[in-house]
């Protein structure tokens, strides 16, 4: 298995957002000196009460210039918010500052306040996002200046003046469960993961069925799918779960949308899962729903709280059931202090990730 550390960046209660990142930094360069194999961030526009990344490039610089062995990277660019040409200079760039150490992960974006202030269309972001591998590829060709002519782009003549140290382009992620994607990934051989919403026990046909297409396309190497979801370890599950489980129920609060007038907790809670109902997935609704129930999320092992040898079983567990080979770990969030958040990732990777090394969950 693969490990990673995995941060939405949340904002952090009583910290400013240098405070908030100063941490984050040290949170990687621990990470760094545990050997974790990646850093990763989101994309996140416009939404003060959770996010507080806007920019993945300058985090894929920053933490460069604070470690030197993890691959970093965003998880991902928010693609249609970007002028093509544009992006694929700053990747290269990028690339070449770490040292060829740069992921990139390429989504659509999952919310529309994203897009409403830059004037695009939310429901035009699929297409450009699938065909942005065919610009990259044309991009960082052989033949310079380069052309490209699709259906969402189109350039003339544009030569880039540096090209990404990884050829003919950095590992590339799209983090989906829709099958329609997850054909498109395997057959360009690129990596892809999910998120803790949605179950895993309807993951894993999906992607399965990933790995019978990745087998197919004759790809000599075999893909990351990644898991993401909160850990925190500790010495005891009492300890652990005193200090961390309810946090881990708010983790992700600022996924929601801010009270309207008398509106409750639980009403906001109810309209965000109905998003789920409306879109078919009534698995990933039911998570939603219960997402900030300790309970819930502790007994149907959303998350990973506990001793390092109780977050090592169900790790383990969660991924031959739900068919990853990479976790994502979320480990800094809601009010959790920093003290206990550094325990938790050293334990993390001196009692946990040496037992996992050597596991092949397929």
């Amino acid at each position: 298995m693969k490990f990673a550390h995995f941060a939405h960046i949340w904002g952090k209660p009583g910290m400013t957002p240098h405070e908030r990142y100063e941490q984050l930094w040290r949170e990687l360069a621990l990470c760094d000196d545990l050997k974790f194999d990646y850093g990763f961030c989101v994309e996140h526009h416009f939404c003060p009460q959770e996010s507080w990344i806007s920019s993945p490039s300058l985090y894929a610089v920053g933490a460069g210039a604070r470690t030197k062995h993890m691959r970093v990277g965003p998880m991902g660019y928010i693609v249609p918010l970007y002028n093509p040409l544009r992006l694929a200079e700053e990747i290269a760039i990028v690339d070449q500052m770490l040292g060829g150490r740069m992921e990139v992960g390429l989504v659509p974006g999952i919310n529309a306040k994203y897009f409403e202030p830059f004037g695009l269309d939310y429901d035009f972001r699929k297409s450009p996002t699938i065909e942005y591998l065919d610009y990259l590829r044309a991009a960082y060709g052989d033949e310079q200046p380069f052309s490209y002519k699709g259906e969402n782009y189109e350039t003339e003549s544009a030569q880039i003046s540096v090209q990404p140290m990884q050829k003919p382009y950095p590992p590339l992620w799209m983090q989906s469960r829709d099958p329609e994607t997850l054909e498109f990934c395997a057959a360009n051989g690129m990596n892809t993961g999910y998120f803790l919403v949605f179950p895993r026990d309807e993951a894993a046909p999906r992607f399965r069925k990933y790995l019978e297409d990745w087998d197919k396309a004759g790809w000599n190497y075999r893909p990351k799918i990644a898991y993401s979801t909160v850990v925190y370890v500790d010495e005891t599950d009492e300890k652990a779960l005193d200090t961390a489980l309810f946090r881990a129920s708010r983790a992700y609060e600022g996924f929601l949308a801010p009270a309207v007038g008398d509106e409750t907790f639980e009403e906001r809670v109810a309209a965000h899962a109905k998003k789920f109902n409306a879109r078919g997935e009534d698995g990933a609704a039911q998570i939603m729903a219960n997402l900030f129930d300790p309970e819930y999320l502790f007994e149907h092992n959303l998350v990973f709280i506990g001793s390092p040898e109780t977050v090592t079983r169900k790790l383990k567990e969660a991924a031959t059931k739900g068919v990853f080979n990479t976790f994502m770990g979320e480990f800094n969030f809601s009010d959790l202090g920093e003290e206990d958040l550094m325990r938790s990732i050293r334990m993390f990777g001196e009692q946990v990730m040496p037992e996992l090394r050597d596991f092949e969950p397929f």
